[in-house]
């Protein structure tokens, strides 16, 4: 029994309490094996095989689904996740022109020397 648990003293009326005290003998005695087991070298390196020899058996089922999903969509009018990452990509090299665009405006406003500073120090009237 855990350390949670009280123990109550043998009741004869009760027909499920010897079950009960049984169960959680098991219950307490399979804990105690399984977390000495699972604390062992020998289990992460079982693990770690079985989880590499998985890996490497699921790739040619993972690109045959990326090759019907990528089918399915397209029968679909929708966007493919190479669609999204290569908007995402297109998004992020205009966002960063539109900075280095800013910055140049910023200089030709207030001077070379002014534009770092000022720009951080007074927000133009679109900003917040």
């Amino acid at each position: 029994m855990t350390t949670s648990q009280k123990q109550e003293p043998f009741n004869p009326f009760d027909p499920t309490g010897m079950f009960k005290d049984v169960r959680y003998g098991t219950l307490d005695a399979w804990s105690k094996m399984m977390i000495q087991m699972v604390n062992t070298d020998v289990y992460a390196q079982a693990t770690g095989a079985i989880l590499d020899a998985w890996t490497s058996t699921s790739v040619p089922f993972r690109k045959a689904m990326e090759t019907v999903m990528t089918q399915v969509l397209s029968n679909l009018s929708m966007p493919t996740r190479s669609d999204v990452i290569s908007l995402g990509e297109r998004l992020t090299n205009i966002e960063m022109r539109l900075d280095d665009l800013e910055a140049k405006l910023d200089e030709k406003r207030h001077g070379p020397g002014k534009a770092a500073a000022g720009s951080k120090a007074k927000p133009t009237p679109g900003e917040k």
